[in-house]
């Protein structure tokens, strides 16, 4: 049984998995503001982590007919996560986990560097050659074509960035399924390239419609729009799937060496059946309620019958490997995690580093002032985030991580 709850507007309804709390002011603005759009189809769709984004929530489904918001997609394209299940027991792991944690922060940058410059691979000499030859070989093309179109798209950093985490709330855990079975999981995309090309088009999409007379008609500007079938629709659709590829990419080389690192700590170990690499802020082609439309979520995962998917909680709460159901309703999706309920400067400003420092007791983790923003209290309570969607997945596993790499 669904359990959404309906909400008329001045254009499509909405449709909310909000049992698990009532969602912001600011963020229903903007559900109503997408749902306003003349090209929304059916509905939007809104997953119980919904919160506040640039111009379109975090947490939303929306499917259009005929053009595509790309704020609705945000500049974080591409961001997902990847889990993958080892043939380790709880038993394995060493006493230290601390040493774990060394091994893998420094077997894939993350963070900043000292001079608060993005940490990179550096110069192009010292990219390790299987991430050369990924670079070159399935992506490098692309994006000349791409940036030679659209020179102000480009980024300095490309191929430089494969394999690196970044900053804000991506991370690399190990974890403990229900089995004490061993896990790696991790959460970033398509990074500082990608960014960039979410703030380029967004920014193109603007230019759009002033061209066109259309930007004193649009409930907030960053919901500008472009149109199918023009060449600027094209370049931005080209681009996000460049990006989407690059964040897949990216995921499988963090996580080859976040296994690596772990395996100078265990006994030799296999990698199980189960592994996810799944998106949460993308643009797709899909069919629904019989139309064939474009669907963009933002902090959203696609939960198509038998999809699997990965619903992180926050740095000291666990996380789910969940199966989808196949919810019409929702465009066949789920949450992406349990969604922010203090902004960053709030969460800086009312978390001690007393009460992050027991939120992450037993977890091998960063406890200091750069990390408060992400600390659990920042965030929704994940069971409740989970228990007002048991009619989009059902939990296949629940982790509880052991080890947190934060950017």
């Amino acid at each position: 049984m669904s359990q959404f709850s309906y909400h008329q507007t001045s254009g499509v309804p909405l449709k909310l998995w909000d049992s698990a709390g009532p969602f912001e002011d600011g963020a229903m603005q903007q559900l109503r503001n997408v749902a306003s759009l003349p090209f929304v189809h059916k509905h939007v769709a809104g997953m119980p982590d919904v919160h506040w984004g640039m111009g379109a929530t975090v947490g939303s489904v929306v499917a259009t007919k005929g053009a595509i918001v790309p704020a609705a997609v945000g500049v974080d394209i591409g961001c997902g996560m990847m889990a993958a299940k080892t043939s380790l027991k709880a038993s394995d792991l060493p006493d230290q986990l601390e040493d774990v944690r060394s091994s893998i922060e420094a077997a894939v940058p993350h963070g900043r560097t000292d001079n608060g410059g993005p940490n990179d691979r550096g110069a192009w000499g010292e990219v390790p050659a299987a991430q050369s030859e990924l670079w070159s070989t399935e992506l490098d093309s692309r994006y000349r074509r791409i940036v030679e179109k659209h020179p102000k798209a480009a980024h300095r950093a490309t191929g430089n960035h494969l394999g690196t985490l970044g900053t804000g709330n991506h991370f690399i855990e190990i974890c403990l399924d229900e089995d004490d079975a061993v896990w790696a999981m991790l959460h970033s995309g398509s990074r500082g390239v990608g960014n960039r090309f979410g703030t380029y088009f967004i920014a193109a999409a603007q230019r759009e419609m002033e061209k066109w007379h259309i930007a004193r008609f649009l409930p907030d500007k960053d919901l500008a729009y472009l149109v199918e079938h023009t060449e600027l629709f094209d370049d931005y659709v080209e681009a996000v799937h460049w990006a989407q590829d690059y964040a897949l990419a990216n995921r499988r080389l963090m996580m080859t060496a976040t296994l690596a690192a772990l395996a100078e700590h265990v006994r030799p170990f296999t990698i199980g059946d189960v592994a996810v690499n799944c998106h949460h802020n993308y643009v797709a082609r899909e069919n629904h309620f019989g139309q064939n439309v474009f669907v963009t979520r933002k902090g959203a995962v696609r939960a198509r019958q038998g999809d699997l998917g990965i619903i992180p909680g926050s740095m000291g709460t666990g996380s789910f490997i969940v199966e989808g159901l196949g919810n019409a309703e929702s465009f066949c999706s789920c949450s992406h995690g349990a969604g922010r309920k203090m902004s960053r400067n709030e969460a800086k400003r009312r978390i001690t580093l007393d009460e992050h420092r027991k939120a992450m007791e037993g977890i091998a983790a960063r406890v200091d002032e750069g990390v408060l923003d992400e600390s659990p209290a920042a965030y929704k309570d994940i069971g409740s985030v989970m228990a007002a969607q048991q009619d989009l997945v059902t939990i296949k596993h629940r982790l509880r991580q052991v080890v947190n790499v934060k950017g």
